[in-house]
């Protein structure tokens, strides 16, 4: 078997594999922006740079194949002033503020009086401590504060009610892209292409006709150039933040769901990378649509219709004794034919077996359908 040995460590790998995939099995840690392996994305942002000896460059560990012999070092103080150098670029590139807010307004140098003045920025920026860039600039001590903002403008898409495209974070790393083309097979959004100085009006613009709102690209955004709406004014670090692994309720394919909860609210949702069947992928239904948990008209406790018409609150027990009655009188007057049910499509697939179940074992009747087999 191959050998490359990394930071002294000599590691066995498959031919194929990238310095960067090799490391990663290892548990040693290089940092990444653009990389999104789930569609084979990368190579864009270089932050994943590393030395290998007889290389007259640093190479991106995340399309560099790893070779027999090959002696990679990770983090050399050259490789860190690399990283440390494309860091300030992207940074000075955009209007990233979440650096400011630590400092009276009197103590903003230029590059945070640039970032502040930017549209839709009354709140802290909803990726704050959980923002890849950021992290990676705290740890290369990034001096921001110094930093030359980069001219131009920079658009707004804040039109569509689901997602808030705030270019001035975007990094043009290319993941909304990446998964928008090969994850979701939507196209919606124009893929990254050529070097940083060719692309210099280059936006992750979006084809709404052709955009589903599956929030994909949201997830997988590493800074907060694409913020959920409905979290939007929400931002809390993520240390304060509940997480809860659940399963969408709105139909039988089962998608596992991370529910981002705060103050016992759920702030946002994500799908569970990895996580069968859908794999971190969720439906604009699944990601966005939990806001009926909160509404005042829903129901809490089952109803019985009076004899003048209106309802009166009961228990779960007195409801379902009336409706065992009603169904074992009509069964007896009428036969078990006189009952038919209907199952939900937006219902797990264990309730409509159960549906089915109860319909032909005990009430003995076939009539029973799913509403989906229309």
């Amino acid at each position: 078997m191959a050998i490359i040995t990394i930071n002294g460590r000599d590691l066995h790998f498959t031919l194929g594999q990238t310095i960067l995939e090799v490391a990663r099995e290892a548990e040693i840690t290089i940092p990444t922006l653009c990389w999104l392996p789930k569609t084979g994305h990368n190579n864009v942002c270089r932050i994943c740079v590393v030395a290998v000896a007889g290389a007259d460059r640093l190479l991106p560990s995340c399309s560099t194949p790893a070779a027999d012999g090959m002696v990679v070092e990770t983090n050399s103080p050259e490789v860190r002033q690399a990283r440390k150098s494309i860091l300030s670029l992207i940074i000075a590139d955009g209007r990233h503020d979440c650096f400011m807010r630590r400092l009276p307004e009197d103590r903003w140098p230029p590059y945070q009086v640039a970032a502040a003045t930017r549209l839709h920025r009354e709140h802290a920026c909803s990726a704050d401590g959980a923002c890849q860039l950021q992290a990676l600039a705290i740890e290369y001590k990034v001096p921001v504060k110094d930093l030359e903002p980069e001219p131009g403008d920079f658009p707004l898409d804040n039109f569509y009610p689901m997602i808030t495209r705030d270019f001035s974070r975007c990094i043009q790393c290319g993941r909304c892209a990446s998964v928008c083309s090969a994850i979701q097979v939507n196209d919606a959004i124009v893929p990254q292409f050529g070097r940083r100085a060719e692309k210099e009006h280059w936006w992750p613009a979006v084809d709404y006709s052709r955009c589903t709102h599956c929030g994909e690209c949201l997830q997988v955004c590493p800074t907060g150039a694409l913020t959920a709406k409905k979290a939007y004014g929400l931002s809390v670090k993520e240390d304060l933040l509940e997480k809860i692994r659940t399963t969408c309720p709105y139909c039988g394919v089962g998608c596992q769901q991370e529910l981002v909860v705060k103050d016992g609210r759920i702030i946002r949702i994500n799908g569970v990378e990895g996580a069968e069947p859908n794999r971190g992928s969720l439906c604009v239904k699944g990601r966005f649509g939990y806001d009926f948990i909160y509404s005042k008209e829903r129901l809490t406790d089952p109803l019985i219709r009076r004899e003048d018409g209106t309802f009166r609150t009961a228990t779960w027990d007195e409801a379902l004794d009336l409706i065992a009655e009603k169904f074992k009188k009509i069964i007896a007057t009428s036969g078990p034919d006189a009952l038919a049910g209907l199952s939900c499509s937006r219902s797990i697939n264990e309730d409509s077996y159960q549906m089915q179940k109860l319909f032909r074992a005990v009430f003995k009747t076939n009539n029973i359908d799913n509403c989906a087999r229309t």
